[in-house]
């Protein structure tokens, strides 16, 4: 089997000591390929550097909303110039998030709709994070129009998932789903056309359920891939199949 981790932050602190290992782990339990997203502009010129040294790392650029404090007006224009030379997989990660006490709510929308308009303007696809603004993210999607791409880390319900594979959009899904208690997010799961489903990590966060407290990384794919298997009834290598081509179709990314 061969599988895309569309979701992997693997230019963090946390792998600075070990990525060539954390990437052998990787390949040598499936995992061909891994998105790695940015968050903040002073990060884009590491993942670049990083992407050139390791195969296999496809880099997007964004800027996370978690990362308010750190984002400048400017850092817009930045991120134009890295999309209008660099050509990465994706602009992201972006979004809302109003769980986190003390992020600007108007300011989070201002740096979201300037990335949503670039991903636009670029024809490039859309990494999203939605914690508790899941419908206003949607609202804006609909609204600026022309978009596509994949809300990762999915925690809404059928009706907000319906709405986001109408809008083109694919649903993210990791370590959650390996829980039992996150019963509406294995409904979900179990219930949702695979076309539109992608696999991730969001290493070093997010880890399985086997695999809790420890540092997240894209060999934990595979368990994923196992739990959603056996919500859905059907086998893994069908599944691994079409989420690969449904990442590498979305991100741009060659199988070869």
């Amino acid at each position: 089997m061969r599988l895309i981790d569309s979701h992997a932050h693997l230019d963090a602190e946390a792998f600075d000591a070990d990525l060539p290992a954390v990437l052998a782990r990787a390949r040598a339990d499936g995992v061909v390929a891994s998105v790695v997203p940015a968050v903040e502009a002073a990060g884009f010129a590491k993942l670049k550097s990083l992407a050139q040294t390791h195969s296999g790392l496809a880099p997007a650029y964004g800027l996370h909303p978690m990362y308010l404090d750190r984002h400048r007006p400017e850092h817009l224009a930045v991120l134009r110039d890295w999309l209008e030379h660099e050509r990465p997989c994706a602009v992201g990660e972006c979004g809302l998030d109003h769980h986190v006490e003390g992020l600007d709510p108007e300011r989070q929308r201002e740096f979201l709709i300037g990335q949503l308009q670039l991903a636009r303007e670029f024809d490039l696809p859309v990494i999203l994070h939605a914690r508790r603004a899941l419908d206003e993210v949607i609202a804006l999607l609909r609204r600026i129009g022309g978009l596509r791409g994949v809300v990762h880390s999915f925690s809404g319900s059928r009706e907000q998932a319906t709405q986001l594979f109408r809008l083109g959009f694919h649903l993210g899904i990791g370590g959650p789903v390996t829980f039992e208690r996150a019963a509406r997010l294995r409904g979900v799961v179990a219930w949702m056309p695979l076309e539109f489903l992608l696999l991730e990590t969001d290493a070093p966060d997010q880890p399985d359920a086997d695999w809790r407290g420890q540092r997240n990384e894209p060999a934990r794919l595979p368990r994923v891939l196992q739990s959603i298997a056996q919500l859905r009834d059907e086998p893994m290598d069908a599944i691994a199949e079409q989420t690969t081509r449904n990442a590498a179709t979305l991100f741009g990314l060659s199988l070869d």
